[in-house]
């Protein structure tokens, strides 16, 4: 599978995805599935500069990513894929996406929500998806950087509502 990892992270590319994520993984491409993103030239253009010279980036809303993944597309690369919420994920998922372990890397606390780990906060909505990924087979970990220690966030989550 080209897809060598999932990273949730509600910043998209930045700093530790751009320098730190993609030298470790080796990735020849960031994907960015979000529909916000797909459908703003402006974002598109700030995601392009802050990809590493060298790397291809793709940026796709989610009804286009399921199938080019089912295609196998981008077989003979290392994609990094990035996506903005465990939502997005979900449908992505229910579309018939098959994915590796996801990533859980940024999700900023905003007034509402719980905050599971120094670099996560979630919603009602984002724990009810992360539950009903979870049911569907996905294995999630929680981890800033590759140097930090991976925790399993669904025992992190644990009753949290």
């Amino acid at each position: 599978m080209a897809i060598i990892h999932v990273r949730i992270d509600d910043r998209l590319v930045h700093g530790q995805v751009a320098t730190m994520w993609t030298n470790y993984l080796g990735a020849t491409r960031i994907m960015v599935v979000d529909n916000e993103a797909a459908n703003s030239e402006i974002m598109k253009m700030s995601l392009k500069l802050a990809t590493p010279t060298g790397v291809s980036l793709s940026v796709l809303p989610v009804e286009k990513a399921a199938p080019r993944i089912l295609e196998n597309r981008y077989e003979g690369q290392r994609v990094l894929m990035i996506i903005k919420s465990p939502m997005t994920l979900l449908k992505l998922v229910s579309l018939g996406a098959v994915l590796p372990a996801v990533n859980v890397g940024n999700l900023t606390y905003a007034e509402g929500k719980i905050s599971v780990g120094e670099t996560v906060a979630v919603s009602k909505a984002e724990i009810e998806a992360f539950r009903a990924l979870h049911q569907k087979g996905v294995t999630f970990n929680m981890q800033l950087t590759p140097s930090h220690p991976a925790e399993d966030f669904i025992e992190l989550l644990g009753d949290v509502r």
